[in-house]
């Protein structure tokens, strides 16, 4: 049993040698061919390839870091929003954003039932209060009521939209020229 037993691992040790060797070899360039007239000058010193760093022309900076808690920010889309008399108002399905990068408003997947007879609606993102959102089951309160809401007209994308705010919160949205 000895036998087998250092026949397989001599077996094994050749096996993965021969794959070192293999691949060291893949990863060695290939030799120049020098021609005839030159073969008695004087070959250049060059470093080996390993220690010159290779970097492209165009290299990016490496990226910012920024850690943030669990606690301290969460997603709202798919979050469910409530009135300030805890109405049931719908639940954010987008978010839309100028072309800086400001967050401008929120869309509301509004009314019907089981998603049967929703339309969605524009809220400013002004009229939104974030409070305790710490799982997926907190939600999000609209400072609006519910009728004012209802009588939103429905968001349709690549259309102009009507942005609902809160009493007196919303700027109209400057063009970036």
């Amino acid at each position: 049993m000895r036998t087998i037993g250092a026949l397989v691992l001599s077996l094994a040790i050749v096996a993965g040698l021969t794959v070192a060797v293999s691949r060291a070899a893949e990863e060695q360039p290939a030799a120049p061919t020098t021609p005839p007239s030159e073969a008695n000058a004087p070959a250049a010193v060059q470093p080996p390839a390993s220690a010159v760093p290779v970097t492209p022309k165009d290299a990016a900076p490496p990226p910012s870091v920024t850690i943030i808690g669990a606690s301290d920010a969460h997603g709202v889309l798919g979050r469910d929003v409530l009135s300030a008399a805890n109405e049931d108002m719908g639940r954010i399905v987008d978010v839309i954003v100028e072309r800086t990068g400001r967050v401008r408003a929120a869309v509301i997947d509004f009314g019907g039932f089981l998603g049967v007879g929703s339309r969605k609606i524009v809220v400013d993102w002004n009229a939104l209060r974030f409070g305790k959102i710490v799982n997926k089951k907190d939600s999000i309160t609209l400072e609006l009521t519910k009728a004012q809401v209802a009588a939103a007209p429905e968001y349709k994308e690549d259309t102009p939209m009507v942005v609902l705010g809160a009493s007196g919160s919303l700027q109209p949205l400057q063009a970036v020229q």
